[in-house]
């Protein structure tokens, strides 16, 4: 009875909930982005397009997946129950992501400072080694 009601109010909340998250990391990945390619910013927003592309498509085909349920819904509190945890699963999907997402633009940034410091130089000789 509040089954379609459920996937109604699930889809509507996990799609918003998705589209809020991927503007924030777009947003805040940028500067990693574009420090990391060393102020190339054309690079970097592509970079970092694609990798929205790849969170909407992941997490979105995740919600939809995770759509079906079984069973019936017969009270208004089974209907919040179902609700919340299917809610619950996406935000933990988005979680995840969003550290992954952290991790990824770390190593890249972190890959970019290694390559801009210069190795240092090496050591003088201690001493000499002579024929005896």
């Amino acid at each position: 009875m509040f089954v379609v009601h459920v996937y109604l109010a699930y889809l509507l909340l996990s799609i918003a909930i998705t589209v809020w998250v991927a503007r924030t990391l777009h947003r805040s990945g940028r500067a990693f982005l574009i420090d990391a390619f060393h102020g190339q910013t054309e690079l970097a927003d592509s970079v970092n397009h694609l990798l929205v592309v790849g969170f909407y498509l992941i997490n979105l085909g995740w919600i939809v997946s995770s759509l079906r349920t079984y069973g019936e819904l017969d009270t208004v509190r089974a209907a919040m129950e179902l609700l919340s945890e299917k809610v619950g699963w996406v935000l933990l999907v988005l979680g995840l992501m969003h550290f992954f997402n952290l991790f990824l633009f770390t190593r890249i940034r972190r890959r970019a400072i290694d390559r801009r410091t210069p190795a240092p130089p090496p050591m003088p000789p201690t001493g000499y080694v002579g024929a005896r």
